[in-house]
C-alpha cells in the first residue's frame, strides 16, 4: 500500500509521515519544493527509513507541479493521499490563506484524480465551522455561519471544494487547535496558546507564584496534541467503508480559557488567575454583552485591533489572536469518539502534558535570548566551552548560546547525545562543535585541551557545568567512601583540570571567563548531601583564590549558587517530583547572565538568607537542618525502601524554604 503525504516537512504532516513508517506498509511518497530537500533530508534521516520518496513539487501549481511522466508511472498505485499542507496561521494575509489553502487544495485534488488515488484525505480545521452559535456535528458543514477571518475563509473554501468537486473518494479531519506531542512537547512554532507563553512567563519571572491574580470568564477554547491527532487520522483513514465522512478531532469537553491559562501558568510557576465573576453570573447575557463576546468584537474593529497590535506585540501576542481566544460553536466528536472505540487512540488530559509542553517552549522556541541586544554583543562571536551539554542545563545553555550568535562547544562522554544537540542547534541556523570527554578521567582531559587549543581559534568562556550529585546520610555512607572519591572527581577535580589545561590559551588572548555552576547547598548546607556539597565548596574555595591571581590576565569566575533544578540528575531522588524547582531554561538564563555581566557570584535571596543565619546563629541553623533531616528520609536508592509517609510534612517545608535541595 502507497501513500502521498503533502506538507510532510510541516509540523503535522512530519509527524504523520513517522506514524505511516511505524504502523504501516509500503512507500511513503512526500511532496517537496526543490528549495525545501535539505530539510526533507535531514528529516528523513530522523525518520531512518528508506520508505521515504520525495516527489518534487510547489502546491501553486496546477496538478502541485508533479512531473507529467512521474504521474503516468504512479497512476493507480497510491492508496491514500494525505492532504496536509496548508497554512494554519491566524495572522496569514488574505492572499496567502487563498493561496496555499484554497488553490492549493484545488491543485492537490488535479494531482488525486490524475492519479487515481482510492482515497483523498483533507485535513481541514474546526475553523471551517466559522462562528456557529451553538453545536456543530460532524454531519455539519454550510450552515450560513458567519466566516471572521481569511483563515476561516479559506478553510471552509477549501473542504467545500473537497465535498463538491472531488472525483475521488474523500474523507475530511477537523482538527482543533494543534499543540505539540504529549510526550515530548515538541513543536515547531509559535501558534495558539503559544502565543502568551512570554507573557506568562514575564509573569514568572517578576511575581510570586502564590499571588493570586484577577481575572474573567473568555469562554471556552479547544486544543489537542499532534500525537492524538495523527494517531486518530492514521486509523480513521484506514477504516473500510467511511468514505465521504467527517472526523472531528477535538476535546469534547472544551476548555475554559482560563482554565487552560491557567494550567500553563502552572508549568510555568507563574500565578495564576481566578474568575470571580465567571459564566454562571453571566450565562444569562447575551453572548456580545458577555467578556468573551466583548473582547472579540472589540479586538474585530480596525482602529482598535490596530492600536492593540502595537501594545500587545510587546509581548508576542497579535491582535488578530486575541479577537478569536475563544470558540462560538461547540464541537460535536461523537462519530469520531465511536470510530475510535476500542483502538487504544484517547486524548490525554491537558492537566497531564502542559508542563512537556511548556518545557519545550522554554528550551526551544523561547527568542527571548535573541531578542536581547546586550546578551547578543556579549557572546556573538565567542567560543563557549561547555560541559555536561548532552542534557540539561548544559543543553538548554548551548541552545541559548547559539541563539545570541554564540558557538557552543559542547563537551560531555556521550556523543550521540552531543551531535543530537549540534543537530538542534544548526537546524535553527546556528553553529557548534562536538567535543566527547569523560570529565572524570583527568587524563581525557588533558587530551581535550590540547585538542581545544589546537582546534578553536579561541576559548572565551567555560562553563563547569557536568557534575554527580549523591543524596545519602553520612549514616549509609561509611562503606561507600567511593560516593565521596567519585563525586570529587568529576565535580571538583575535574572541573579545575579543564581550567588550569586551558588557562595558557585564555593568558595568551588576554582575555576568557569561567562559570561555575555551583549549589544553593554551599549556603545553606542541607543535610545528606555532605559529598556533593563538599565538592562544590572546594570549587567555590579555590576559584576565590586563583581569581585574585588571573584577574590581572583578563580572566575572571562567576559562582552560581544554583537552587534544586529539574533535571536528569534529580531524577533518581522521586521525593524531588512535587518538589518547586525551576526549570533548566530557567537555570540556563542564569547562566547566560553570568556569562553576559560576569559578576563574582550569583545567588538566590534564601541561599544569602541561608549564608547569613549560618554566620550569626549557626546553631539555630543546625537546629533547623536537623528537624529537615529527620522530614525528609533517605531516597530509596539509598536505604533500599520506600520514602516514607511524611509527604505532607515534606511539601510544606520544601514549599518554604523553596530551591534547597533536601
Amino acid at each position: 500500500m502507497s501513500y502521498l503525504v503533502t506538507g510532510a516537512t510541516g509540523f503535522i504532516g512530519r509527524h504523520l509521515v513517522q506514524r505511516l513508517l511505524d504502523e504501516r506498509t509500503g512507500e511513503v511518497f512526500v511532496l517537496v519544493r526543490a528549495g525545501s530537500r535539505d530539510r526533507l533530508d535531514a528529516l528523513v534521516l530522523g525518520w531512518g527509513s528508506d520508505r521515504v520518496v520525495p516527489v518534487v513539487g510547489d502546491l501553486t501549481e496546477p496538478g502541485l507541479g508533479v512531473d507529467d511522466a512521474w504521474v503516468t508511472a504512479h497512476a493507480g498505485g497510491i492508496e491514500h493521499f494525505f492532504h496536509v499542507a496548508a497554512v494554519y496561521d491566524m495572522t496569514a494575509d488574505d492572499a496567502t490563506n487563498q493561496t496555499m489553502n484554497v488553490d492549493g487544495t484545488r491543485h492537490a485534488l488535479d494531482l488525486a484524480e490524475a492519479l487515481r488515488v482510492g482515497c483523498f484525505h483533507h485535513v481541514s480545521s474546526v475553523a471551517a465551522a466559522g462562528e456557529y452559535a451553538g453545536r456543530f456535528d460532524e454531519t455539519m458543514f454550510d450552515e450560513g455561519q458567519t466566516l471572521p477571518s481569511p483563515y476561516h475563509r479559506t478553510k471552509h473554501e477549501s473542504e467545500k471544494l473537497v465535498r463538491y468537486s472531488s472525483a475521488v473518494p474523500w474523507r475530511v479531519y477537523r482538527p482543533a487547535i494543534v499543540v505539540g506531542d504529549s510526550r515530548t512537547g515538541a513543536m515547531d512554532k509559535v501558534d495558539g496558546p503559544y502565543y502568551f507563553f512570554p507573557l506568562m512567563k514575564l509573569m514568572r519571572d517578576r511575581l510570586p507564584a502564590w499571588l493570586p491574580l484577577i481575572g474573567v470568564d473568555l469562554g471556552d477554547t479547544n486544543v489537542v496534541p499532534v500525537d492524538y491527532v495523527v494517531q486518530a487520522m492514521d486509523h480513521l483513514a484506514h477504516l473500510p467503508d467511511r468514505d465521504g465522512e467527517t472526523f472531528h478531532l477535538v476535546d469534547p469537553d472544551p476548555q475554559p480559557v482560563v482554565d487552560l491559562v491557567n494550567a500553563f501558568c502552572a508549568a510555568a510557576g507563574a500565578p495564576r488567575f481566578a474568575t470571580p465573576v465567571d459564566r454562571s453570573v453571566t450565562r444569562f447575557l447575551p453572548r456580545v454583552l458577555q467578556p468573551a463576546g466583548l473582547l472579540n468584537a472589540i479586538a474585530k474593529v480596525g482602529p482598535v485591533q490596530g492600536a492593540l497590535d502595537l501594545l500587545t506585540r510587546q509581548v508576542g501576542i497579535p491582535a488578530e489572536v486575541l479577537a478569536h481566544t475563544a470558540f462560538v460553536p461547540v464541537f460535536d466528536a461523537t462519530r469520531t469518539l465511536r470510530a475510535l472505540s476500542g483502538s487504544g487512540i484517547a486524548l490525554p488530559v491537558l492537566d497531564s502534558y502542559a508542563r512537556t509542553l511548556w518545557t519545550w517552549w522554554e528550551e526551544h522556541l523561547d527568542t527571548s535570548t535573541a531578542d536581547d541586544p546586550a546578551t547578543c554583543a556579549a557572546l556573538a562571536g565567542k567560543h563557549v566551552v561547555i560541559t555536561g551539554a548532552s542534557s540539561g542545563i548544559g543543553q538548554v545553555t548551548a541552545l541559548k548560546v547559539a541563539q545570541a550568535g554564540g558557538i557552543p562547544v559542547l563537551v560531555a562522554r556521550g556523543k550521540d547525545k552531543l551531535e543530537d544537540t549540534r543537530a538542534l542547534i544548526e537546524r535553527a541556523g546556528g553553529t557548534a562543535y562536538v567535543f566527547p570527554c569523560d570529565l572524570s578521567d583527568l587524563e581525557a582531559i588533558d587530551a581535550l585541551c590540547e585538542q581545544l587549543a589546537a582546534e578553536l581559534p579561541s576559548v572565551d568562556v567555560v562553563v563547569n557545568n557536568a557534575g554527580r550529585s549523591i543524596r545519602r546520610s553520612l549514616r549509609l555512607s561509611h562503606d561507600r567512601f567511593h560516593d565521596f572519591e567519585r563525586t570529587m572527581q568529576l565535580n571538583y577535580f575535574g572541573a579545575i583540570r579543564l581550567v588550569m589545561g586551558l588557562l595558557p590559551l585564555m593568558r595568551e588572548q588576554g582575555r576568557g571567563h569561567v562559570v561555575n555552576v555551583s549549589s544553593i547547598g554551599v549556603q545553606t548546607n542541607p543535610p545528606r548531601f555532605s559529598a556533593y556539597v563538599a565538592s562544590k565548596a572546594a570549587l567555590d574555595s579555590w576559584s576565590n583564590v586563583v581569581a585574585s591571581e588571573l584577574v590581572g590576565d583578563g580572566v575572571t569566575f562567576t559562582g552560581i549558587h544554583m537552587p534544586l533544578v529539574r533535571t536528569p540528575m534529580i531524577a533518581p531522588t522521586k521525593l524531588y517530583d512535587k518538589f518547586p524547582t525551576i526549570s533548566p531554561a530557567q537555570a540556563a538564563d542564569l547562566v547566560v547572565r553570568a556569562m553576559v555581566e560576569r559578576p563574582h557570584e550569583i545567588n538566590t535571596l534564601l541561599g544569602n538568607a541561608g549564608a547569613v543565619v549560618h554566620t550569626v546563629a549557626p546553631k539555630l541553623a543546625f537546629r533547623v537542618l536537623n528537624l529537615a533531616y529527620h522530614v525528609f528520609p533517605d531516597s530509596a536508592a539509598a536505604k533500599g525502601e520506600s520514602s516514607g509517609g511524611r509527604e505532607s510534612e515534606q511539601i510544606m517545608l520544601a514549599r518554604v524554604l523553596k530551591g534547597v535541595h533536601w
